[in-house]
């Protein structure tokens, strides 16, 4: 019964500290300079390139701050800051309600029944059985839909790269 409230409470705080997360995605400015990058690139010449960008963000109003500057915008450019700040935070949600569908399905997994059943499992390969079918009919469906936002991401954020020179070197 031990293990099963300290299973119990780990849920909870799982849950409680991705609801955090989501919240602070909606009210707290949005990070470009450690942000997403889409296509092919050299990792050590992208790393050092972010490196070196002064701290970018997106306001929840739309402003683009660069190094803590708001940014000269007219209302195209705005509209268009709150379209890519929109798209990020929903696939950045999507990542959060799947790691919280794999904490649950892990803490399940490991939750359910006696040590020995869990020595059992795993031993026979059950438990990863189990694993593997959770993984593929409830975290695999979600990756997909990530997957199937970004290129809609990836051209609003290249419009926008074209129309506000400013925000090019975080695209």
């Amino acid at each position: 019964s031990e293990i099963r409230q300290e299973l119990a409470n780990a849920r909870k705080e799982v849950r409680v500290e991705l609801a955090k997360a989501k919240q602070e995605l909606d009210t707290d400015n949005l990070r470009l300079d450690k942000g997403f990058q889409f296509g092919m690139h050299d990792a050590k010449t992208s790393k050092r390139a972010k490196a070196d960008l002064a701290p970018a963000e997106i306001t929840p109003q739309g402003d683009l701050l660069i190094d803590g500057k708001r940014q000269a915008i007219d209302a195209s450019q705005r509209r268009q800051l709150l379209a890519y700040r929109g798209q990020v935070i929903v696939v950045a949600k999507a990542g959060i309600d799947i790691g919280q569908r794999s904490a649950d399905a892990a803490l399940e997994a490991v939750g359910n029944g006696s040590w020995v059943g869990l020595l059992f499992g795993a031993m026979t390969g059950s438990l990863e059985r189990r694993i593997e079918r959770v993984v593929k009919q409830e975290i695999e469906p979600g990756v997909r839909g990530i997957c199937r936002q970004l290129p809609a991401m990836m051209d609003s954020q290249q419009r926008l790269s074209s129309s506000l020179p400013q925000f090019r070197p975080y695209a």
